[in-house]
């Protein structure tokens, strides 16, 4: 079907005018991800004051919308749209629904004359414009873009791209976010993962359970330096983003066929709920403020007791979560969880007792079914990190494989679908050059070379076992990433080549041509205002 709408095009482009190159090397485009199948032709297209947007029909608007405005934002000119017919300097937007198509799937022909972006659903309509805007000149200084002709069959190798971030140890502004789900959606991304609670803070607001925000929102200093540090700053800290905030991020990433998969992280990672509820610990009688530093993990109690009173808080927000979170995935957390503080409580050995438990893994695998059972009612599927996999998690639900790649053929073979985010390889607070000291772990270095040659699907995985796969996700941790600006440096370009991974196919990605893209993708971070890491220059 593709090769059949490839020969089409080609023939409309010589019943036009325009010939297939000729033993002459037309300039390559620089696209990223890299497309299924490019061939480039003779000729230009020139989007100038003039040019008009012609689109029509159901599903057209968020795209017509998103290139009206980047246009505009970026290059100052304000295109019409036009639902009339025209035959020369339009840009056509159409969706023509293919149910055999890949959600995502789009073509995209360039001529002298015309552009036309078919998508075959809704999101691909939006990654042909995603396209579109790369094929644009980057350094152009004046009103005529000119694009070159061009035939573009593509679609996502993996359903499931998506990028992560913590807004736990450092707080980010509602505008911040949006940007950062523009640059996911600007990658052809799909997922935003929100990272709101953890030992620092709870970032939701919670109208059942005030006191989250009252008592767990604020932590009264913070380390300064890398882990254990020289000492707390003694400034109160945090902030929570209110549900009408958190509404408005789910609708602009709506807009933008980016899902948002909200995360609270328990039974460990529980310090700041503790804050706020020390009846829900294994120490209620002990005071608990949220934690000032980073790698508690063994170090302080963290965790919740199973207790009857806990999984009922556990229900309630998690169902307010689902409240403003419409997206089918639900993150539970899982992770990291102390089982030392269950081996010394009383209650919690009494408990392991009653329900049959020899343990305290099995403590772990009931705060997951118990949490999943919530989730599942609303009709939603459950993620936790991989070490729900360690713990006899229900088969349906999805572990997001963090601690080694190699972990995700074992899932598969025990029947879970699963999502890639190695810490090796999709961990972006990982330090990207040699002479990085202060804004990172003390942890090997995650160069662009190596996150580019991360394979998702494991050597030992059969064919028929490889679809269980759904993609990968990169990980924004941010405790030595206070402001937006160290954000968009430690993200920009491994985010790019991250997208190629999760969008592109293996035969089609090639470093050093990845590498040469990155000095156009660079003119385009400049484009967006982002602030990045060029490997010549610590930042721009």
């Amino acid at each position: 079907m593709k090769r059949f709408r490839m020969m089409l095009l080609t023939i409309l482009f010589c019943v036009m005018g325009t010939n297939m190159i000729m033993g002459q090397q037309m300039p390559a485009p620089q696209i990223i991800p890299e497309p299924v199948s490019v061939q480039v032709v003779i000729g230009k297209f020139t989007v100038n004051p003039e040019t008009v947007i012609r689109a029509s029909g159901a599903g057209v608007d968020n795209s017509v919308n998103y290139l009206r405005e980047y246009i505009s934002n970026c290059y100052g000119l304000s295109l019409e749209q036009s639902k009339k017919k025209a035959k020369a300097n339009c840009i056509v937007l159409e969706i023509k629904k293919d149910k055999k198509a890949v959600e995502g799937a789009y073509s995209l022909s360039v001529s002298p004359h015309t552009i036309t972006i078919t998508g075959y659903n809704e999101s691909g309509l939006f990654y042909g414009v995603q396209t579109l805007i790369q094929l644009l000149p980057v350094d152009s200084k004046d009103k005529n873009l000119n694009i070159q002709a061009i035939v573009i069959e593509d679609e996502p190798r993996f359903e499931y791209r998506g990028m992560h971030l913590d807004v736990v140890r450092h707080i980010f502004p509602i505008e911040y976010i949006k940007k950062y789900i523009d640059y996911i959606a600007l990658h052809k991304m799909n997922y935003f993962h929100w990272h709101l609670t953890d030992d620092q803070g709870w970032r939701m607001e919670s109208k059942s359970h005030p006191r989250l925000n009252e008592y767990g929102a604020y932590r009264e200093s913070t380390i300064i330096g890398v882990f254990p540090g020289t000492g707390v700053d003694h400034t109160r800290y945090g902030g929570y983003y209110t549900i009408e905030e958190m509404k408005e991020v789910v609708e602009y990433a709506t807009k933008r066929y980016v899902t948002v998969v909200p995360e609270i992280d328990v039974p460990g990672h529980s310090m700041a709920i503790l804050a706020a509820y020390p009846e829900f610990g294994t120490e209620p009688d002990k005071e608990t403020k949220p934690a000032t530093t980073w790698n508690i993990y063994n170090r302080q109690n963290n965790v919740l007791a199973p207790r009857e009173e806990t999984f009922q808080f556990l229900e309630d927000v998690f169902n307010e979560l689902m409240d403003v979170f419409p997206g089918k995935y639900i993150h539970i957390g899982a992770d990291e969880c102390a089982f030392m503080w269950w081996k010394q409580d009383p209650l919690t050995q009494q408990f392991m007792k009653e329900h049959n438990m020899t343990d305290e893994a099995q403590v772990q695998a009931y705060f997951s079914k118990r949490i999943h059972e919530t989730v599942s009612k609303r009709g939603r599927v459950a993620l936790g990190w991989d070490e729900i996999i360690d713990h006899d998690a229900p088969k349906d639900m999805i572990p997001l494989v963090w601690r080694d790649a190699r972990s995700a053929a074992k899932a598969v073979k025990d029947g879970y679908y699963v999502i890639q985010t190695p810490m090796k390889y999709c961990y972006l607070n990982a330090k990207q050059r040699e002479d990085e000291k202060d804004i990172t772990y003390p942890m090997a270095m995650t160069s662009i070379d190596k996150v580019y040659g991360f394979e998702l699907i494991p050597e030992n995985l059969a064919e028929d076992e490889q679809s269980r796969i759904l993609g990968g996700q990169g990980c924004m941790w941010t405790e030595y990433y206070e402001s937006p600006e160290r954000i968009d440096y430690s993200v920009l370009p491994r985010m790019s080549a991250l997208s190629e991974v999760f969008w592109s196919r293996k035969e089609n990605r090639d470093l050093e041509k990845f590498k040469v893209k990155l000095q156009s993708q660079f003119l385009r971070y400049d484009l967006w205002g982002a602030h990045y890491c060029d490997f010549e220059r610590r930042a721009r």
